[in-house]
């Protein structure tokens, strides 16, 4: 069964149910359908918003977040608060620690998955983090 919103060419509006999205077409096609108001046979389907059932609905916002949630939530206050955000600017910090031409530090930022790879293959330690920045600078 489908439920649609229905408007008449004098404008009433109304609801219905049909069987289906084809069995509404047919029964249109052959003068079936009538305003339930002025009983016009010159109805056509209405603007209307998509039906969600409760359970297809996302959790809301205030629920309490899951245990892994809660993990990558701490995981990424952590990070923030103990190193270095470099952004854009990750391959080229962490090469230049790891050639001894800038400071060891704690960095974390974003890097192009073939600056990543480049990383890897150089011997020089990454790894991806589970979330988004919040900030875009330090």
């Amino acid at each position: 069964m489908i439920q649609y919103s229905l408007k008449c060419a004098e404008g009433h509006q109304f609801d219905s149910w049909f069987q289906s999205a084809s069995a509404f077409d047919k029964l249109q096609a052959a003068g079936h359908v009538a305003c339930a108001i002025c009983g016009s046979a010159k109805v056509d389907k209405a603007l209307m918003a998509p039906r969600v059932n409760q359970a297809d609905k996302p959790a809301p916002l205030s629920q309490e977040k899951s245990p892994a949630e809660q993990a990558i939530a701490a995981m990424k206050k952590h990070i923030e608060t103990t190193s270095d955000y470099v952004g854009g600017n990750f391959a080229t910090e962490a090469r230049a620690m790891h050639l001894g031409e800038a400071p060891e530090r704690p960095i974390w930022g974003e890097a192009k998955a073939e600056e990543a790879k480049a990383l890897v293959e150089e011997g020089i330690p990454v790894a991806p983090l589970p979330f988004t920045p919040s900030r875009k600078s330090n």
